[in-house]
């Protein structure tokens, strides 16, 4: 992500969710020199980032904040509210995207396989459509 975007804001409280664990490993990401908290200040639009969870509702009001470049987020309802608020959004995917055609990683589907292997469900048509369009 660093070579993609140089630093990475990211909020406490995706930063505390991915601290408290899961299925899926996550490096500390306070220790990482390229991520860049950001403390969340009260939702300028709080009802419309009602049906989110903390961290992605604070990712996006804190995007809209400091009018971000772009927004990564991989939920469904997540990316529409983003898109709707004029945000430009990406997704793991898409990162994934970006990491084979720039050389980073050796294969789109073997890293897309790597973390359905971990727990993360993609829809497969869409796997097919993303890894067609870089020819693999």
């Amino acid at each position: 992500m660093p070579r993609l975007f140089g630093q990475v804001h990211v909020v406490s409280d995706v930063i505390d969710e991915c601290a408290a664990g899961g299925a899926i490993p996550v490096p500390r990401l306070r220790t990482l020199a390229w991520v860049v908290e950001v403390v969340p200040t009260p939702a300028a639009n709080p009802m419309m980032l009602l049906e989110l969870d903390r961290g992605e509702k604070h990712t996006l009001d804190m995007a809209l904040k400091a009018k971000a470049d772009k927004v990564v987020i991989d939920e469904k309802l997540g990316r529409a509210l983003a898109e709707y608020l004029g945000l430009s959004v990406t997704g793991t995917l898409g990162i994934l995207l970006k990491a084979k055609q720039a050389g980073w990683i050796p294969s789109f589907r073997e890293a897309v396989t790597g973390m359905q292997a971990q727990g993360i469900r993609y829809h497969p048509a869409l796997i097919e459509k993303l890894a067609a369009s870089i020819g693999e």
